[in-house]
């Protein structure tokens, strides 16, 4: 499980360090994508794959089927870590979670999600003053 929130600052060539307790889970490379919020997600290279795996065939229209990959594969970056763990976020990816310096990683359970720090402020408020009715509502 990748868990926790960790701030990091990117180095001047767009790398940012990975939480230690993750490397070994990235160990066989990352793929990044856009995040449906304002964030790049970050998925270990196997759940990259099931993830693949498990899309829609047949009973969602061929059209649909096509936009979502679309939007999944086209926007994805595979990056390895580097001997330091470090991975390089790509220039299309930090522009579109107006990633600058400031980062904050965020374990969310089999992937993670790279945030502008700011950004993620305002949605761990957001997400904390949601959760009960979220909750409640998976009750039901």
């Amino acid at each position: 499980m990748l868990l926790g929130e960790y701030q990091y600052k990117l180095d001047e060539k767009g790398r940012l360090p990975m939480p230690p307790r993750f490397r070994a889970a990235l160990k066989d490379g990352v793929v990044l994508t856009t995040g449906v919020e304002k964030c790049i997600t970050a998925y270990p290279m196997a759940e990259w794959q099931k993830l693949a795996a498990s899309l829609p065939t047949g009973s969602v229209s061929r059209a649909k089927i096509r936009r979502l990959k679309r939007a999944m594969f086209a926007s994805a970056f595979v990056q390895p870590l580097d001997n330091q763990g470090r991975i390089s976020l790509p220039a299309p990816l930090r522009d579109h979670a107006e990633i600058h310096e400031d980062v904050v990683v965020i374990g969310a359970n089999n992937y993670l999600e790279i945030w502008n720090s700011e950004e993620w402020a305002v949605e761990k408020v957001s997400s904390h003053e949601q959760v009960g009715q979220i909750i409640e509502s998976l009750e039901g």
